[in-house]
């Protein structure tokens, strides 16, 4: 069972630049399960689940990749519920 869970929003000129997909590719890698999607006022939403470290590899690693497109993220955390094991790109 995962450890923690988060849902955040990332804003900035994060559309359009291959985020959802390097984020699939990023989560996959390192075993967090969740989903990611583009949202109609231009903003990214993750939720995702795993263990704690994986979490925050996983946030820095985005941080890195789209840092430049970044402007804000709005992130809460929780406990982790029962989801699926994938982490899924929703259209």
């Amino acid at each position: 069972m995962p450890d923690k869970r988060f849902h955040a929003f990332f804003s900035g000129r994060v559309q359009g630049v291959g985020f959802r997909f390097t984020a699939q590719s990023l989560a996959n890698n390192l075993k967090i399960s969740g989903w990611v999607r583009n949202t109609d006022d231009d903003r990214v939403e993750i939720v995702a689940q795993g263990q704690d470290k994986k979490l925050d590899d996983f946030l820095s690693q985005l941080k890195g990749y789209f840092g430049r497109y970044i402007k804000n993220i709005e992130i809460d955390w929780g406990e982790p519920i029962k989801e699926g094991a994938d982490f899924e790109i929703k259209f």
